[in-house]
């Protein structure tokens, strides 16, 4: 057994012994590797949404990806489910799962259909930029429709005026950046209140969305 020189950090070699040394996941293993600062910015993002749904029962997240960032959600709800229409991340995250943060990963195309189960809030983060503008009423409507009465419904997402800055490779994914404005109009069809939020690097806002790399929706009260 390995031992430390200080007895106050036996339990970091005590702990690695039993569970193992944790993994990113696919999708963050790259970023800590090509820009270790904007993983930062990621978990920041999921910290924000676990405020915001914190004591919620029953939780679900729309394009998890990798997974990785779940566990900050976790922490503050009763129940999750994160769900991405890739198998290929879904596997990768319970094949690395611990025991410790029981997560219910399911692969569901949310353009295809509404979840099964009904939940209190439903989350997205850097999906809705993905989805094509003609799909973009499917998208939400969907997610509408897998929320309990009451439900809240979260989209985060680059904005446009982000673009500029964005890397040859994510213009090519990002085919759908909205404007605090626009995003704002998009969720207003379906919620009777509709909070947005700015985001520069880690720090949430509530100042000129033109200048916010990040956006954040928050839908209260379906219409």
């Amino acid at each position: 057994m390995k031992k430390t020189k200080d007895p106050v950090n036996q339990n970091l070699v005590d702990l690695e012994e039993e569970i193992g040394t944790q993994k990113l996941g696919l999708m963050n293993n790259s970023v800590w590797y090509e820009d270790p600062k904007r993983l930062i910015f990621t978990l920041s993002r999921y910290k924000f949404v676990s405020k915001m749904l914190s004591g919620k029962k029953d939780v679900a997240e729309i394009g998890c990806g990798d997974g990785f960032g779940s566990r900050i959600v976790q922490q503050e709800v009763q129940n999750l489910t994160i769900s991405d229409y890739d198998e290929l991340f879904i596997d990768d995250f319970k094949a690395n799962a611990k025991k410790g943060w029981p997560t219910n990963a399911i692969s569901h195309d949310i353009l295809k259909g509404p979840f099964n189960d009904r939940f209190d809030a439903i989350y997205s983060l850097d999906v809705l930029e993905h989805i094509p503008h003609e799909l973009e009423n499917i998208f939400l409507k969907n997610s509408c429709s897998s929320l309990n009465e009451n439900g809240i419904l979260i989209i985060g997402m680059p904005s446009i005026e982000s673009q500029q800055y964005a890397s040859a490779a994510s213009k090519d994914g990002h085919i759908n950046c909205k404007s605090g404005d626009e995003l704002k109009k998009a969720m207003s069809d379906y919620f009777k209140h509709v909070l947005i939020f700015s985001m520069n690097d880690e720090v949430v806002h509530t100042g000129f969305s033109k200048m916010a790399h990040y956006l954040f929706a928050i839908g209260i009260s379906q219409i």
